[in-house]
């Protein structure tokens, strides 16, 4: 099999941005998570990873900025009214369009609506997603490594991923509850970032703790999870946590392309080595672990 290249992936993005525009301009239904998936041949399971992380966009975002991109292009019109544009572009009322408009434009419809020069410069600015020109492009040291499967002790956190350390403390609280916190071996964490439109820095997550083999059930709010297993890409953070999610996506970008290796249909998880309470944020510690298989032996 061909080894994927950035090239290879950039192409494949730029198909399902392709479909979107379609989608919009025709103001039909927007094709379901595995159908652009399979426009890209990317696994369903990581296409919404690779996507944000190609793209700087997730397609939630994608198809917000194409119907803004349409809108204005209909605004130019000097007979197209307001409302009609909002209708058409995929909003279900006039009020849902122009805060939208607002949010991402910093005017009203109204306000652009016939103005030549504004409506040029605006569209100029949405023909592609924002890039983060301050953002420094960090070297990632990787290595493959395999890791044995282990059994960590979880519960489910849903939200705001700032929040994570409530989530964190009651499931420390759980284990010291059952007389395990002596056992702990290592904390991780698994975010369940995998909805079309998921909003960055939001959405499921798993906190987990290895304590070790736990004998009888495991009750309340914590649930057993097994981790590992097969060849894992691992990078070492040093770092505030927060800019774990964002940094993943570079990984994925600038890493996963050229290294002839592509991802296996397993969560990636991280391990954390250090409290956020105790040690400094330039010197917090985490190993990020994305799962990978051979390009030659598929997904």
């Amino acid at each position: 099999m061909k080894a994927n290249t950035r090239q290879d992936y950039l192409q494949r993005i730029d198909r399902v941005v392709a479909v979107l525009q379609s989608s919009v301009e025709q103001g039909g239904p927007l094709p379901e998570l595995s159908q652009l998936a399979a426009v890209a041949h990317f696994s369903p399971f990581h296409f919404h990873r690779i996507y944000r992380a190609l793209s700087g966009e997730t397609v939630g975002q994608t198809v917000a900025r194409l119907r803004l991109l349409r809108a204005l292009r209909l605004l130019a019109e000097p007979a197209e009214r307001v409302t009609e544009t909002a209708l058409s572009v995929g909003y279900e009322t006039p009020q849902a369009f122009a805060r939208a408009f607002r949010q991402a434009l910093g005017a009203t419809p109204s306000e652009l609506r016939g103005q030549k020069e504004q409506l040029d410069a605006a569209m100029h600015r949405l023909r592609r997603p924002a890039v983060d020109a301050d953002a420094a492009a960090p070297a990632f040291q990787v290595e493959v490594v395999s890791v044995e499967p282990f059994r960590v002790i979880a519960t489910r956190h849903e939200g705001d991923y700032r929040e994570l350390a409530k989530s964190y403390g009651r499931l420390y609280a759980w284990a010291a509850d059952h007389a395990l916190l002596e056992r702990l071996a290592g904390i991780y964490g698994i975010p369940h970032d995998d909805a079309l439109d998921a909003v960055p820095g939001q959405g499921s997550y798993d906190c987990a703790l290895d304590l070790g083999a736990i004998d009888g059930h495991v009750d309340g709010s914590a649930y057993p999870l097994q981790l590992g297993g097969g060849l894992w890409a691992r990078w070492r953070h040093v770092g505030p946590y927060d800019h774990l999610t964002a940094l993943s996506d570079r990984l994925i970008e600038q890493w996963l392309p050229d290294s002839g290796y592509v991802l296996r249909d397993v969560l990636p998880f991280r391990r954390f080595f250090d409290d956020p309470e105790e040690v400094p944020e330039a010197v917090l510690r985490a190993d990020v672990y994305l799962p990978v298989a051979p390009c030659d032996m598929g997904r």
